[in-house]
């Protein structure tokens, strides 16, 4: 376990005999679910910091007025939103379901931020995770108005899904993900034809599946 969580970026530059000796000395808890149970709500305050330690979880975000909505999975070992600990606001935009058996690892926050402040290398670590997913949002949405329709869905899937993530889809109404990609029914469909025919995605008249992650990423 502590060979994964030493994966995460919150934890890189720690050795296994820190990490160790840090587990036993926090006031971690270990929390098992089962298949469909719920581990995070939409609007559920972010009083912990957690991490998937075993098996997988769904995670579903919702656009809010508009029926789109952004699911992925994520495996062991990962981490579950830490951007939202701190900040305005700090409630989940979205759901995480365990996908069979599933381990999570959790640390209040009042303990985390004793833990950051007792190395710097896990200041360092939570200030480069929050920098990099800032630029990320705001590079996003800076290019999204000139960029071509395939252009922006894969900067909407690079924004809303993690590094680690899987098994991406998109569930909508296509008048709904028109309008939230600025443009016409005739225009998505032909940038979802040509993603189509370069095996980065399957679609539907209501479901985009994404193939290819790393392929789309590259065209954001």
């Amino acid at each position: 376990m502590f060979e994964q969580l030493m994966q995460l970026p919150l934890f890189q530059g720690v050795s296994p005999q820190q990490l160790s000796a840090l587990v036993e000395k926090m006031p971690f808890h270990f929390l098992k679910f089962g298949d469909g149970e719920s581990i995070i709500a939409e609007g559920d305050n972010c009083t912990h910091v957690r991490f998937v330690v075993s098996g997988k979880v769904r995670v579903t975000m919702r656009f809010s007025n508009l029926q789109v909505t952004v699911a992925q999975t994520l495996e062991a070992p990962n981490v579950l939103g830490p951007d939202y600990l701190f900040g305005l606001d700090t409630t989940y935009p979205f759901d995480v379901v365990a996908q069979g058996e599933c381990g999570i690892m959790q640390l209040r926050k009042a303990d985390y931020v004793s833990m950051v402040q007792t190395d710097k290398v896990f200041l360092f670590n939570i200030l480069n995770y929050l920098s990099r997913n800032s630029q990320r949002f705001t590079a996003g949405l800076l290019a999204m108005k000139q960029g071509s329709v395939t252009e922006r869905i894969a900067l909407i899937t690079t924004i809303l899904t993690t590094q680690l993530s899987s098994e991406v889809t998109f569930s909508f109404l296509q008048k709904d993900l028109c309008t939230l990609l600025g443009t016409q029914r005739a225009t998505l469909i032909h940038a979802l034809d040509n993603l189509q025919n370069d095996g980065v995605i399957n679609y539907t008249t209501s479901q985009i599946t994404i193939l290819d992650l790393p392929a789309i990423r590259i065209r954001s």
